[in-house]
């Protein structure tokens, strides 16, 4: 990648590092004193790398991971307090809806290194890559439901796409925590590893696929998402009309005071 696309990232990263190995880019979620949290920096960090990466004709695959004991525990507890209004809701969701989408038609294979755990809209950054190599001691789900909210990123369209609706509804209607061997079981995963043997794996994945063209892995990716969901705007469009009724129920309010209220919020115990 060309030295002035490095120092453009480099300047407006971060809670993101990129680290490029060869073809491969590494992005780097860098908030490990607070667990990875996703909030509005970091989002429009991904997002910005994500848009640099789209022109890097050297770069073959696309690693997301976590820095620290975890890949991400979702969404920062001081940006969830600002997600309470119409318009608060609508700005704030609207960037990570954005990123994540950005993120998905990346022209280039992307794979999620998912180690410690994924919640919530951390589990749908995971979600929005191509392929999932997965720690089998990890843990991951959508625990918005137990809050009151609904996944309203495209967790609910890519999860189904995934394993069905049959399963993305046992998993979003029960708040469900899954670790990696389930993970694997549900199709969730494509590699479960133990954890020791996460970034060989992963590795070995990015080596299979920089052994194909990048330009048309880059289109059949393309053509696997429009067949699988086909009416993507629509479902994203549902999410948040469905999120905006959510979040004026009492359910959600009650909950939504008592999460921010608790010590360490972004933890992930927080959220289970």
């Amino acid at each position: 990648m060309a030295d002035a696309t490095e120092r453009r990232l480099a300047a407006c990263m971060s809670s993101i590092r990129l680290e490029l190995t060869g073809r491969v880019a590494h992005l780097v979620l860098a908030r490990p004193e607070r667990r990875n949290a996703l909030d509005e920096s970091l989002i429009e960090a991904l997002d910005e790398a994500v848009a640099e990466l789209e022109s890097a004709a050297d770069v073959g695959a696309v690693v997301v991971r976590g820095d620290g004991p975890g890949f991400s525990s979702g969404i920062d507890a001081a940006t969830l307090a600002r997600l309470a209004t119409p318009a608060g809701l609508n700005r704030i969701r609207g960037a990570f809806v954005a990123a994540y989408d950005r993120l998905e038609r990346l022209p280039i294979p992307t794979v999620a290194s998912v180690h410690g755990w994924a919640i919530g809209a951390g589990f749908e950054l995971a979600l929005a890559c191509d392929l999932r190599v997965i720690a089998g001691d990890a843990t991951m789900g959508l625990p918005e439901t137990r809050m009151g909210v609904v996944p309203d990123v495209g967790g609910a369209g890519r999860l189904a796409a995934l394993v069905g609706a049959g399963r993305a509804k046992e998993l979003i209607l029960t708040s469900a925590m899954i670790d990696g061997a389930r993970a694997g079981r549900l199709g969730i995963a494509n590699r479960v590893v133990p954890a020791a043997k996460l970034a060989a794996a992963t590795a070995a994945l990015t080596d299979e696929l920089l052994a194909c063209s990048t330009t048309a892995n880059g289109l059949a990716k393309r053509l696997i998402d429009r067949a699988a969901r086909p009416l993507w705007a629509d479902t994203l469009d549902a999410e948040l009309q469905a999120q905006r009724q959510c979040i004026q129920t009492p359910e959600f309010l009650a909950a939504y005071r008592q999460f921010l209220a608790a010590p360490g919020a972004n933890s992930p115990q927080a959220r289970k």
